[in-house]
Parts: structure tokens; sequence; C-alpha cells
């Protein structure tokens, strides 16, 4: 039986997987580059209109700043010291410039807010210090306590952008927008709203737009922090409009029997929606999707049109089968990553399930061991919503991962999801295709590709065994070109077109 077993795994592994067709995009290697020092994070990456390619990644005690050629040819490579208190917080980029935004903590109190501006066609940078704020129990700035949130958004025109920032005050509950001219990062206005001792806001979008007007979208609570109250909403969703004049604002109408965690802005063809989840149990749930127009002049809201998920996603995560039993359950922990928006005004959204679970390690016969934290990058959720906002299909991606794994991109028609997995893809007994590596199984790069009806095809790019593993988390859609770069300290980028 012992010489028997090692054919069966190889004959499980062989009718347990399913044709793969090469991806139909065309890909393109550049030539290996070395990076001097370790740089452990791809802030933010940019094509010029020029077709320079900028790069800013984050390297201990610096910023390392790259500059590709069309031919993806290292072309400019700087450091730029930071301070040792000074961290990154966000980024933003339009035309042939990149602003990388840090936060610099010279006391427990004190904070000041810089921006790293890199000039892609010349290969030059600035700093300059846009503004300072005083904290309370040497909280941050950005991002705290209790879930405050800071958000940074540029207009479509690339002309203004906004920071939004907690006021971080212990007994008050307010927040202000800086609006800058994105030339040379003059101040234009700063606005205080939602200015509350008494209720909790939580925000959870910002949008401006090219006249410089911001749009700010979030959650208040009504009593404390509950979520619920008496098996009810103890929220309300306002959206806030910001101009130089005048601060308004005006309450999202929900039912209370729907929970949602949060909404976010979709901008199409100038028409500003809010899309977002709802639940019939609890706010972490997913039962359907919501979605509001937003009438920008006189800041009114539309009553909600509301959709279960279609049966399709039921069937990709538990089989055909199974998905007539598995409908009215509700999925949970799902985070949106992206709105898409393609050359029709159709908008793609994509959500992924994220969770934390803790795991015991022993390491001997004594009984010694540690508490290992282990992330799921779990199931991939992808909607279609046509030009007028209905929902057309709603797919999954029945998948496992330990790491930020995915991108997606809209070219020609087609939604393309970019993600590292098992070498052989399987498809199990009951029709699903799990996308997953075994523990000692190589890995690939796949394109799953959606056509404009959902159907859904998993395009091999290649095997990752002997050559370079690229990192699609961190890649950029621009000029119809979707690039992304390796891992390692010899890297490369891969191009997609």
């Amino acid at each position: 039986m012992r010489k028997l077993l090692p054919v069966f795994i190889f004959l499980v592994v062989i009718f347990g997987s399913f044709a793969q067709d090469k991806t139909g995009l065309n890909v393109l290697e550049s030539l290996e580059f070395h990076d001097k020092v370790k740089s452990s994070e791809v802030i933010t990456m940019h094509k010029s209109g020029s077709g320079l390619l900028g790069v800013v990644r984050n390297s201990s005690r610096n910023l390392m700043f790259d500059v590709f050629n069309e031919s993806l040819d290292r072309v400019q490579n700087k450091l730029v010291a930071i301070e040792r208190k000074e961290e990154y917080c966000g980024q933003l980029a339009y035309g042939s410039f990149m602003k990388v935004f840090t936060v610099f903590a010279p006391s427990k109190k004190e904070r000041i807010l810089f921006c790293y501006e890199f000039n892609i066609e010349n290969g030059t940078h600035t700093k300059t210090e846009l503004f300072k704020a005083d904290v309370e129990r040497n909280q941050k700035l950005f991002s705290g306590a209790n879930k405050r949130q800071t958000g940074f958004a540029i207009s479509n025109d690339g002309a203004y952008f906004v920071i939004s920032t907690d006021n971080v005050k212990k007994h008050s509950n307010s927040y202000t927008v800086r609006v800058y001219n994105s030339a040379d990062l003059a101040i234009v206005y700063t606005k205080a709203y939602q200015e509350n001792t008494k209720k909790f806001y939580e925000p959870n979008d910002i949008f401006i737009d090219n006249a410089a007007n911001v749009f700010s979208l979030g959650k208040l609570y009504q009593e404390g922090r509950a979520q619920k109250k008496e098996g009810k909403s103890n929220y309300d969703f306002v959206l806030n409009k910001v101009t130089q004049d005048v601060v308004a604002s005006t309450v999202v109408e929900i039912n209370q029997d729907e929970h949602i965690k949060s909404l976010v802005f979709s901008n199409s063809e100038s028409k500003l929606r809010l899309l977002g989840f709802y639940s019939e149990k609890k706010v972490n749930n997913i039962k359907g999707v919501l979605r509001y127009d937003v009438d920008t002049e006189m800041l009114k809201v539309s009553k909600s049109k509301s959709v279960f998920l279609p049966e399709d996603v039921y069937k990709d995560l538990y089989s055909k089968d199974a998905s007539e039993k598995k409908k009215d359950k509700e999925l949970s922990s799902y985070y949106i990553d992206y709105v898409l928006n393609d050359k029709q005004g159709n908008t793609y959204l994509l959500a992924e399930e994220f969770f934390v679970t803790n795991v015991y390690v022993a390491t001997g016969m004594n009984g010694g061991g540690y508490w290992q934290t282990v992330y799921h990058y779990d199931d991939i959720l992808v909607l279609k919503f046509n030009t007028e906002g209905t929902l057309e299909w709603g797919r999954s991606i029945f998948k496992r991962s330990g790491a930020p794994s995915y991108n997606a991109f809209v070219k020609k028609g087609e939604l393309h999801v970019i993600l590292n997995s098992g070498k052989n893809l399987k498809e199990k007994e009951d029709g699903r295709v799990k996308v997953s590596k075994g523990l000692f199984e190589s890995s690939a790069l796949y394109d799953i590709t959606y056509n404009e009806a959902g159907d859904v095809k998993y395009n091999k790019i290649q095997d990752n065994k002997k050559n370079k593993y690229y990192l699609p988390f961190y890649g950029i859609f621009n000029a119809e070109r979707f690039i992304t770069i390796s891992g390692g300290l010899e890297k490369k980028f891969l191009i997609l077109e």
C-alpha cells in the first residue's frame, strides 16, 4: 500500500485541477534593477503624461524615490531622509507630481504635517510644512483612537486637494477640512465641521469636486457608540457639504431595521452616489447592497435602493446545490477595496473578507509555546452596477490568503482581478474553484477576468517558480497598462497591457 500512495496523490492532483487559459493581456517585464537598501513598502506609483513612471517606497529612515522611462529602465534613484518620529500617513498623485504626506511628532502634544512633492519629469523633490496641530494624551493626529480617521482626496481635474483631520479634543468631536491649491500648496480655506460635544461622529469617506467643494460622509451616533439600541440602528448617516463660505449637512434616510457598517462615494460621469452593504442582523454582516443618488447642488439624497446579493455570489462560495440553502445566510467581515468606473459609466465594487485569529503554536514537549496572530484575506465579492445605478450582476472569488494579495482594473469592458495563488487551481467536486495555495505547492500569478455579463475565466499569467514573484497589491493601472513590482533586492516590473 505504501508504494501505491504517491500514485494516488498524483492522480488526485491531476483530476482536481482544471483547464486554465493563458491571459489575453500582453505580458512584458522590465530589466532587473538593484536596490542598495531594503525597501519595505511601495507607497505609491504614478505615470506622468510623458510616459515616465514614478515610484515612492518606504525604507527605514528614508523615502525612496525612483523614476523609470517607458522601457522601465531606472533613470533616477534618490533617498530622502525623514525624522525618527516622522511617519507616512497618505498620498495623492496627478499629472507629473506625486504628493506623499507624513506626520512628525516632536513632542507628546505637537504634530506637524509635511508634504513631500516628487516631480516625475525632472526627478526633483520638495518638502513643505502644511500645518501644525496640538493633540491630547499623546494621541496621533491621523487614525487615532476610537476609529477616528483622516481623509485625503484630490479633485478630478487635479486642481485642489483636501485633508480632513480629527481635532482630537477630549470633550469635543470636531473635524477640520483644509483645502489646498495643488499647484503651489497654498491654503485655499480651512473649515471645522461636525462640532458636537454630545454625539460621536465617525467619518467614512471624503470627496472634493473641481470647484473646491468638499463632501464628507460619516456616521453620527445617537447615544454612546453602540451600533444598535433596542434592536434598532443607533446612528444616522450624515452627508456634509463644506465650502469656503458655508457648512451644510443632511441626514441620509436609512431603514432602522437595516444595519450598515459604512458607505463610500462613487463618482461616475459627474454623478455622485453612495454605495454600501446592509444587514438584517448586525453591521459587520452583508445581506445586500445599498445605493443612494446625491444632488450636490441642493444637497439632497434620494431614498435608498436596496437589493439582495445575487444568487451567483452564493454559488461561487458554497456551490450550486448549497446556494439555495445558503442564500438566506449573511456574509460577514467584508471591507470595500475598490470602486472602479469604466468608460461606459458602469461601476464595479470589490470587497474582501478580512478577519484576525490568534493561534497557539507549541514549541516543545514541556508545554512551551506562544500565541501567533493570523491575518485572513479571504473571499472577494465582485459587483457590477450599470450607468443607472442598477445592480447587473454579482460574483465571488472563493479565496484564501494570509496577506493583501490582489489588485483590480477595468480594460476594454472587462474586469481583471490580478492575484497570486497555487500553481494549479482546483475545481472541487461541487463545481467551485478554490483560489489558494497548498502547503507544499508552488505559486502562480493569475488574471481572473469577468466579461460584461459577469462570466468568469481563470487565466494564468505565469508560474512563479524560477520567475520573479510580483506583488499585485502595490500595482497601478494607468493609460491602459497595469504595472506592478516584484519583491526582493533584485527587482523587476511586470506590465500587462
